[in-house]
């Protein structure tokens, strides 16, 4: 077991956890929240490092990969990361666990922020509001500040997780990499039925006065959302093995997505 030393206090976890609502200040399609992701991590990175120009390249590579989680959760993440930085774990651990987490992160935090507390709290407020009680706007600020200043707290139980659990995570790294994998494809796999939709608006003539249509009749019946999980497959393959770019992919989708509409098959 390697000597914990110290190098980051406190105060310094805290204003990671301020820092990490820079998250998306430099999001693109291709990293998504890297750059934002990096800016936070860095004064902290530097610090550990010091002068060891390799050991802060090396980190940095890292943070620099892609990232695509939830601004609420990211403190915890990073906190988490930055213990093991401090105490120079071996580089694989640290990448294994970042690359695991972000996803189920970005899941749980959807669900409970985007999907049940601010709707909830967003139509008490407006229900307020629409009969002129200030206590609407008053109430839903309090709530997102609530949430906001929460950053700070998951940030702190990141690190101090990461500090304590050291030695848990480095035996149990690969089960805690497949059992967070496992759960972050399932999270993808609700996602791509939720978000990625493709309608086909053609119809097959019967007869004269009869058309059976392939979107309600066929793919909805008998295949619901085979288009979307076949097209996201599709692109995680050209991605994955072709190594197509992300803006290529982006671009022809929002081409395909015209033309196919244009001459009436979506």
């Amino acid at each position: 077991m390697k000597e914990s030393k110290k190098v980051l206090t406190k105060k310094d976890i805290t204003k990671l956890g301020l820092l990490s609502s820079f998250l998306q200040a430099s999001f693109n399609y291709e990293r998504m929240q890297a750059g934002g992701f990096t800016v936070a991590q860095l004064p902290f990175l530097k610090k550990i490092y010091k002068n060891d120009k390799k050991g802060l390249s090396e980190a940095m590579t890292d943070d620099l990969e892609f990232i695509n989680t939830h601004p609420n959760f990211v403190g915890f993440l990073m906190g988490l990361l930055l213990s093991l930085e401090e105490n120079h774990e071996d580089r694989a651990i640290i990448k294994g666990l970042k690359v695991a987490l972000f996803g189920p992160l970005a899941g749980i935090g959807d669900a409970i922020f985007w999907f049940t507390i601010l709707p909830i709290v967003a139509g008490i407020c407006s229900s307020f509001a629409m009969q002129g009680n200030a206590l609407g706007p008053i109430l839903f600020f309090s709530v997102y500040l609530t949430i906001f200043l929460l950053r700070i707290v998951w940030t702190h139980l990141g690190y101090n997780l990461g500090t304590k659990a050291i030695d848990l995570i480095k035996t149990n790294s690969q089960i805690i990499s497949k059992a967070a994998s496992i759960l972050g494809i399932t999270v993808i796999g609700g996602l791509i039925a939720s978000y990625v939709h493709i309608n086909v608006v053609s119809k097959i003539a019967i007869n004269a006065k009869h058309a059976v249509s392939l979107q309600t009749d066929f793919f909805d019946k008998i295949f619901p959302n085979i288009l979307p999980l076949g097209y996201t497959l599709l692109i995680f393959y050209l991605l994955k093995k072709k190594n197509v770019s992300p803006v290529i992919l982006i671009l022809t989708t929002f081409i395909l997505a015209i033309l196919l509409s244009f001459i009436g098959v979506l």
